[in-house]
Parts: structure tokens; C-alpha cells; sequence
């Protein structure tokens, strides 16, 4: 593109500010799973959550309650889609996940059919992608920074439940 004169500049300009300012936001849906993997922490539990989305609506939310509950089932998966509760067909539904889903919980994705997994990261947890891939899944990683950031905190501070809730000695 070529740029003439001071007005053409401003347009370029605009114009390049629109793109910065769209990149920057996000998306309102993972802004949900983190309030919820939030939630956990404050709790005491490990922060992670997660949001069901259908028809542009949160139906469901949770987040990790393993140490809350002291229940090695409810993971931040598993509690959102309790919380829906019974939707029918899940075929239709978006599942967000501050981090990438583990075996189970992509296990549970894969038997209630859902199509699509968006994740915040995975750098910190490499989690079950290509299982849920392997079955039709589309799976996004936004590899966001503030969930890569909470959870490097975390694994941090506390190491030892982190260890115990990914199964490592």
C-alpha cells in the first residue's frame, strides 16, 4: 500500500491502530474461564476453569475443585459441564478451558460429542489434544499470557499439589 501525504499517513494510521486494538482483546468467553479458574484459586484449589458455550451463551461454568471438594473428579471440565447440567445434544457446544484438557476430561469431551475445545495454553500442562483431535475435535490454543502466567505461579508456589493433580510422584 502506498501512503501519499499527511492525510493517507492518518489513514494508515487508523487503520493500524484497529488491528493493535482488536488483537489485544479477548475473547469474552475465555475472560469467563479465567474469572472461574480465578474463583478456584481464592478458594484455595488450583486455578483453572472452564465455560460451555452454546448459541453465543454461557450454559455451564466451573472450575477445579479437587482440593475444595477433596474430590480427584472435579476438574475445571467436568464441574462446568455438571453445572449445564442436562443440554441435550452437546454437539452444538463450544468448551473453554483456561488450560488443556487432560485424558479425562478430553475423554469426557470426546463421549458427549462436543466439537470444539478452545484452551488458553498449553505450555505449562501438554494435556490431550491430539486424542481429541483423533476424534473430530477442533481444538485452538490461544496460548494466552495471563493463563500461562497463573499457572507457572502456581506450579510455583505450590508444586506439590500441582504434582498431585497432573498423577506425578
Amino acid at each position: 500500500m502506498q501512503v501519499r501525504g499527511c492525510f493517507g499517513y492518518r489513514i494508515l494510521l487508523g487503520l493500524l491502530r484497529q488491528k493493535t486494538k482488536k488483537q489485544k482483546m479477548k475473547d469474552e468467553f475465555l475472560m469467563a474461564a479465567i474469572a472461574e479458574a480465578k474463583k478456584g484459586l481464592e478458594e484455595g484449589g488450583i486455578p483453572i476453569g472452564s465455560v460451555l458455550v452454546k448459541e453465543g451463551k454461557i450454559i455451564g461454568r466451573g472450575h477445579n475443585q479437587r482440593v475444595q471438594k477433596d474430590d480427584p473428579m472435579t476438574h475445571a471440565e467436568t464441574d462446568c459441564l455438571r453445572n449445564a447440567g442436562r443440554i441435550g445434544s452437546y454437539k452444538e457446544t463450544t468448551l473453554y478451558s483456561t488450560l488443556m484438557p487432560c485424558y479425562m476430561c478430553a475423554g469426557t469431551v470426546v463421549q458427549f460429542g462436543i466439537k470444539k475445545v478452545i484452551v488458553g495454553e498449553s505450555k505449562t500442562f501438554p494435556g490431550a489434544p491430539e486424542f481429541m483431535r483423533s476424534h473430530g475435535v477442533e481444538v485452538v490454543d490461544l496460548s494466552d499470557p495471563e493463563c500461562v502466567e497463573m499457572m507457572e505461579k502456581f506450579i510455583r508456589d505450590k508444586p506439590e499439589l500441582w504434582n498431585e493433580d497432573i498423577g506425578v510422584d
